[in-house]
């Protein structure tokens, strides 16, 4: 860690505190309402929660911002995992006993639908002296910091690489509090990495020129990973779109693409856009895929999603195979990137609460 960069920061942070101090006061009596709520819970009480209970539970959560129909999501939750093994799997991740490493990591396995910035968002306000939050906020404020190895995609959010990043806020927190702040536990780190860091970084990556990224090998296991990530992302940015947007649908009587966006033309019938990903393996594969699809008269477009490398080699082999006119490429860059932009974008107007969510 770059322990020059980190006391500037500390130091120009203490200034600001002192010289406006009722916006850091607001700001962090924000964060104490926040945590004394969740700390309200136990193990008992978390598992014995209503439906209704868990709504608001996890409506509270700065990672649920960028939803305006919090409803649709929690249900869907329940839906997809059942209730009961929902709140188990979570009470075990917030209370158990076993090394946080090995925790998290079942819990992303075990559940689906919440992800790395909503489970240690809920660690963080369960246990601050021991967890921090863990997203692209932390992952943006590491690298200013010159913190090597972070991650990129979500399958390398891992247990082990978590416990890493806590210890690292701890390292923060040892720093702010010899700077004579006070009580300075990971979830105060956040708010100092949030308002003071974060610009800084930001400031960086927007003057720095992009460098090459250097290729690893992809063994089959990330392969998997980041095919089914790059799916799921391709689906939100679908319904942050206002598409209804699915994965792992049945396009044709014989294909099953990895995503679709669809809407609805009144009474008149409805478009359809198809994804296929393709991380490792067959080319051929995916593009017979594609054609299928192609063969349901509602479909628009089809979109081969890979890196650069690959998509070249897709726009070649896709000749006479596949409707040149309907066949479109996005890079998985690409893709993180929309999706990046889009949840920021739906966080920040959502905070207006422009529209008031019914339930």
């Amino acid at each position: 860690m770059n322990t020059q960069k980190l006391n500037s920061a500390i130091a120009e942070f203490t200034k600001k505190k002192k010289s406006n101090a009722a916006y850091y006061e607001e700001n962090w009596a924000e964060r104490k309402e926040r945590k004394d709520y969740y700390q309200s819970f136990t193990k008992d009480k978390l598992i014995a929660m209503t439906e209704d209970e868990f709504l608001e539970y996890i409506s509270k959560l700065w990672s649920m911002l960028i939803w305006g129909n919090k409803k649709y999501v929690v249900d869907k939750l329940i839906d997809d995992n059942g209730f009961a093994t929902l709140k188990k799997q979570l009470a075990e991740l917030l209370y158990g006993t076993s090394s946080i490493e090995k925790r998290w990591d079942v819990f992303l396995k075990s559940i689906k639908g919440m992800g790395p910035a909503t489970i240690s968002e809920l660690l963080t306000y369960a246990n601050p002296q021991e967890y921090v939050i863990f997203n692209k906020t932390t992952i943006l404020c590491y690298g200013y910091l010159d913190i090597p190895d972070m991650p990129k995609y979500n399958y390398q959010y891992t247990g082990k690489k978590y416990a890493e990043v806590c210890a690292i806020a701890k390292e923060i927190a040892s720093e702010l509090k010899k700077a004579g702040a006070d009580d300075y536990d990971l979830l105060a780190v956040d708010y100092f990495m949030w308002d003071e860091i974060l610009p800084l970084a930001e400031k960086k990556t927007s003057d720095t020129p992009a460098t090459p990224e250097v290729k690893k090998p992809v063994d089959v296991t990330d392969s998997k990973s980041l095919h089914d990530e790059i799916k799921e992302k391709i689906v939100v940015i679908g319904k942050l779109l206002g598409f209804d947007s699915r994965a792992e649908v049945k396009i044709s009587c014989d294909s099953i693409v990895d995503a679709i966006w669809e809407s609805k033309i009144g009474n008149m019938g409805k478009v359809i856009y198809v994804f296929e990903v393709q991380s490792k393996g067959s080319i051929s594969n995916m593009l017979i895929n594609l054609k299928k699809a192609q063969s349901n008269a509602a479909v628009q477009a089809v979109v081969a999603v890979s890196d650069e490398e690959q998509l070249s080699k897709i726009i070649k082999k896709s000749k006479d195979v596949i409707d040149e006119s309907s066949l479109r490429t996005w890079s998985i860059d690409e893709v993180l990137t929309v999706h990046d932009s889009l949840v920021r974008a739906h966080e920040s107007i959502n905070k207006l609460a422009l529209v008031p969510e019914s339930f």
